[in-house]
């Protein structure tokens, strides 16, 4: 077997998506409405997949901005 010796390749990881993997599908959809993509990129996100860079900053801008919102009450 070719290969078998060489360690696994593991997508890292930042806060934000593993924050964002966390979240109800419900919380995770709205979000991604927010960032103006579908749910499916946005879990490609979360999971590390290989997405587009404006997405990735559309959905950690997106991800953030609840954050100020609930710190203001």
């Amino acid at each position: 077997m070719r290969g078998n010796r060489q360690p696994a390749v593991r997508a890292t990881t930042t806060d934000a998506q593993t924050s964002f993997r966390a979240l109800s599908r419900h919380r995770r959809t709205k979000l991604a409405r927010a960032a103006h993509t579908t749910l499916v990129k946005a879990d490609q996100w979360g999971r590390g997949d290989s997405t587009p860079p404006e997405i990735a900053t559309a959905l950690e801008r997106a991800l953030k901005a609840p954050a100020k919102a609930g710190a203001k009450k």
